[in-house]
């Protein structure tokens, strides 16, 4: 089994005021995650960032290089952030192991040549979340627990938005170029995420979203702030966030979302807040 991937093209914000339902989702609508016995990305030209799951069964699965890379392997010129959504499993980087629990994560620095994936059991198989970035300089690899991550709580029940925001991924946890991640749940009684909106135009973003009941959902709204649209989503679907867009969302039950994202710098307050009652 080959590592897959698809490719998606940046889009201007002034072409995707035309589009209809299926064409948005068709461009920032992620919906081929989490596949058993599969490796599979997405490779979007928003700062060349990729956005894949690896779910291993009963046998290994191994990281090999795509044709877009045009690289003798995978992590020749990028870096690798892992969060494991799934049950216990083990990610083998140049011959070391890494056992991954349920939401404990793994940065990969540039240069490693061996990443394979395993589950330590396969009828209750781990699922990797995968976030992939260029990079300019080689750091070492290193597991994040979920003692390790750096907790931020925000919003207020009052605003339906009380959430608590972990940093995995930051360059206050672990060294790295200019890949981030980390995940932000819900508290109960609350559904909306990243509310106030904002934008970073410095950055681009993708938002996976998990732990969504199946017969429930999650409203993401993407787009200007003048200008905004709307993406309906399902447990284990993804979403791109140019970095013109705004990326909030809001669910009609309690759910979690990972955010990972790429660009300018590494400044996790870089960001330009949107007024809610001018929100168009």
């Amino acid at each position: 089994m080959k590592t897959t991937y698809e490719v998606r093209y940046a889009a201007s914000p002034n072409d995707v005021k035309s589009y209809d339902t299926q064409k948005l989702r068709d461009e920032f609508l992620i919906d081929s995650l989490m596949k058993p016995d599969t490796i599979h990305f997405v490779y979007t030209h928003y700062d060349r960032y990729m956005a894949g799951s690896a779910v291993p069964t009963s046998t290994p699965l191994k990281l090999e290089t795509v044709d877009a890379l045009k690289s003798e392997f995978f992590l020749e010129r990028r870096e690798l952030g892992i969060i494991n959504v799934g049950e216990q499993g083990t990610v083998s980087v140049d011959g070391t192991d890494y056992v991954l629990n349920h939401k404990e994560a793994l940065y990969i620095g540039q240069g490693n040549k061996e990443v394979t994936f395993s589950s330590t059991s396969a009828n209750k198989p781990a699922k990797f979340y995968l976030n992939s970035t260029p990079a300019h300089k080689a750091f070492p690899t290193k597991k994040i627990g979920t003692d390790d991550v750096e907790v931020i709580e925000l919003g207020a029940p009052e605003t339906a938005n009380a959430r608590t925001l972990r940093k995995y991924i930051v360059n206050t946890v672990v060294d790295v170029c200019q890949l981030q991640m980390g995940m932000t749940t819900l508290k109960p009684g609350s559904s909306w995420n990243t509310m106030p909106a904002h934008v970073h135009d410095r950055r681009m973003e993708v938002y996976f979203y998990f732990e969504v009941p199946e017969d429930q959902a999650v409203c993401h709204f993407m787009g200007q702030p003048h200008e905004t649209r709307h993406i309906w989503m399902a447990n284990d679907q993804a979403v791109i966030s140019p970095p013109w867009s705004i990326h909030s969302g809001s669910g009609t039950s309690s759910y979690t979302f990972i955010w990972g994202m790429a660009g300018e710098n590494l400044d996790y307050g870089d960001m330009d807040h949107c007024k809610i009652n001018e929100l168009r």
